[in-house]
């Protein structure tokens, strides 16, 4: 088995349930008292979510490529950085290490181009749904159109993301006006929903809504589950 590294606190809750998710998978798979070898550091996000809104992504970079090195360090295989939003510095990452960088849009859309989808809604931070970097990258690379919400909807998705999800507070207002949103993606021929923010899942489940989703943080965590069991 390969070891796992996982960059995270971005938030911690989401990080949890990365752990929580690989090491339930591989108990699956293998049964037993069977669990996951896995490396993680953990940044501070309070520090990391005041320069992306100050637009310093070079210090971000700084930050997480110097996290990397000591996850590489420990010995880790490859790399999954548990957040949507931080891949917009996973090629600057990438250069400062050896290990590979498994990536999150990647391990979505191929389970995504697996279903037959042809256009999928996005949600995530507005940096994710109105930035270049993980759109286009599902769409070049796959083929798949991608979809965002209007201006105003991606507002009230950022906001719930980073002043109650990251916080780890489920609020019933905020579910609704993200079924909202979905139905509105979904009357624009969106044929399934990434849920784009590693933080959206504790909120947004199966169960409340008819449209298929793709949660990335399970996606992720199962694809690196792939990748320690060479699958």
């Amino acid at each position: 088995m390969k070891t796992i590294g996982l960059l995270g606190g971005m938030s911690w809750e989401s990080t949890a349930l990365y752990y929580k998710q690989i090491n339930e998978e591989i108990k699956k798979r293998l049964g037993s008292l069977h669990s996951a070898k896995v490396v993680i550091y953990s940044v501070d996000f309070d520090e990391i979510e005041k320069l992306q809104h100050s637009g310093d992504w070079d210090k971000t970079a700084e930050i997480l490529s110097e996290a990397s090195k000591n996850i590489q360090n420990a010995n880790a295989d490859f790399l999954l950085i548990c957040t949507n939003t931080m891949h917009k510095v996973a090629p600057s990452i990438q250069e400062k290490i050896d290990i590979p960088i498994v990536h999150i849009a990647d391990a979505t859309a191929k389970v995504l181009q697996n279903d037959g989808i042809t256009k999928v809604g996005l949600l995530g931070t507005a940096f994710t749904m109105e930035e270049d970097f993980y759109k286009n990258r599902i769409t070049d690379n796959f083929g798949i159109d991608v979809i965002t919400p209007n201006k105003e909807d991606i507002k009230i998705i950022h906001k719930i993301i980073y002043e109650e999800l990251c916080l780890g507070v489920i609020n019933d207002n905020s579910r609704k006006e993200y079924l909202r949103i979905i139905e509105d993606l979904n009357s624009k021929g969106a044929q399934g929903i990434i849920l784009g923010c590693t933080e959206i899942c504790m909120l947004i489940k199966d169960e409340h809504t008819n449209t298929k989703l793709y949660d990335t943080t399970t996606i992720h965590a199962n694809e690196a589950v792939n990748k320690a069991l060479e699958l």
